[in-house]
């Protein structure tokens, strides 16, 4: 199939660029590289050695010259944390509105699929847990969170009104936390925060007490999921994610022991709406897509912490040398892990 997957130079794109190109698709990828990096793309490179990856430098709220036809549109292209809304709120906004829009107008164009990955941030603070995909959420609609998580929601009733009015068909994948190898160092998310400063020997900063929760799903398993859901005939939002529920102050200690940091945790107030307790209820993909995560945390950060340490080596020669963090030069790595069923 001919893939066109905007966002594709980022954490999760990258990851899922090369999923697509290891099962013989053809990928296009489109990013205008503000929160990506065209590094993570130049790695896969070995796995494009007859032609099947093509790159556009593009912003998808501005027009798009694609001339080829495709058989499916993702649309990944909006930062992946709050951090870089923060930073350029109105941008971060139109990726998910206008720019959803110029990706539906291509799928709408050609009869392809669409797959738009939304977030567990639609869920907002919630009032249910674990949160199931008939839940409405609990947002504030006017407070710092609002740029991404009613941006969300807007991409997903975008998306929902082209299936019904265009027959456009439609995959929403409401994400939870995912992490992995290829992640931004500074993008606000929380275990890159953690691994960079426990390997430079900073204080973990951990906000409110650290008892909220999260599920850290690995991006392998993700991968899967997102690919499991654009070639179904699932219709109505599907959460992915891992139901491995963990406190942050728990992620912070495990990280220091992984890496054997001396770092201190030190605590600053809860940020505006931070949600207290996030955990996916994936009965529906499970039973829809025969999909489950298999990685465990644990499991999933020592190729996580190596891949960050790497980088953060190359960059500040942080006091922990690769050995002493018990991580081999080679590490094996997870994944990717194909849909169950």
């Amino acid at each position: 199939m001919d893939v066109l997957l905007a966002g594709g130079a980022g954490f999760i794109g990258s990851n899922l660029t090369r999923y697509l190109l290891d099962r013989g698709h053809r990928v296009v990828v489109l990013d205008n590289v503000s929160t990506g990096s065209w590094s993570s793309v130049a790695a896969l490179s070995g796995a494009d050695a007859d032609g099947r990856l093509t790159v556009m430098e593009a912003d998808i709220c501005c027009p798009i010259g694609l001339r080829i036809r495709v058989d499916a549109v993702i649309h990944l292209a909006s930062p992946g944390s709050h951090v870089a809304d923060f930073r350029q709120p109105l941008e971060a906004f139109e990726a998910d509105t206008s720019g959803t829009r110029r990706l539906l107008e291509i799928a709408r164009r050609d009869g392809a699929r669409f797959l738009l990955a939304s977030t567990s941030e639609v869920y907002g603070d919630p009032q249910e847990h674990p949160q199931r995909e008939t839940y409405w959420g609990h947002v504030n609609p006017i407070g710092l969170r609002s740029v991404y998580d009613e941006a969300k929601r807007y991409a997903e009733a975008l998306a929902s009104a082209y299936a019904r009015q265009h027959g456009v068909a439609v995959r929403i994948a409401r994400i939870f936390n995912t992490y992995g190898p290829r992640m931004q160092l500074r993008d606000g998310r929380v275990i890159p925060a953690f691994v960079s400063q426990a390997l430079r020997g900073e204080p973990l900063t951990v906000y409110g007490d650290g008892s909220q929760t999260r599920s850290f799903c690995y991006v392998d398993d993700l991968v899967a999921g997102l690919d499991a859901l654009l070639w179904s005939d699932v219709q109505g939002p599907v959460n992915l994610g891992n139901p491995e529920e963990i406190t942050i102050l728990e992620a912070a200690e495990r990280i220091l022991r992984l890496t054997r940091s001396r770092s201190r945790i030190v605590h600053l107030p809860l940020p505006e709406d931070d949600p207290v307790r996030r955990r996916p209820d994936i009965s529906r993909a499970e039973a829809l897509l025969g999909w489950i995560p298999r990685t465990p945390f644990s499991a999933g950060l020592d190729p996580t912490v190596h891949d960050i340490a790497r980088r953060v080596h190359s960059e500040w020669s942080p006091p922990l040398a690769l050995s002493r963090i018990g991580l081999s030069a080679n590490p094996v790595r997870v994944g990717p892990v194909a849909a169950a069923g």
